[in-house]
């Protein structure tokens, strides 16, 4: 699936203005947590092709 292929698909983005405060407060770590999924997927990635990058280097 590519990016085009997952924006179609996304849901709709929550009415914050319809949510409790303790909603949002809980909306707002869900979203801190996929944020750290996010980066250590990243984080992942940078050190994989760091490997890849220093074995071609040779």
């Amino acid at each position: 699936m590519d990016w085009d292929e997952a924006l179609k698909k996304a849901p709709l983005a929550p009415q914050y203005d319809a949510m409790s405060i303790a909603d949002l407060e809980e909306r707002i770590e869900e979203l801190k947590a996929e944020i750290d999924r996010i980066r250590a997927v990243i984080a992942k990635k940078q050190a994989a092709r760091g490997s890849a990058a220093g074995f071609f280097k040779n």
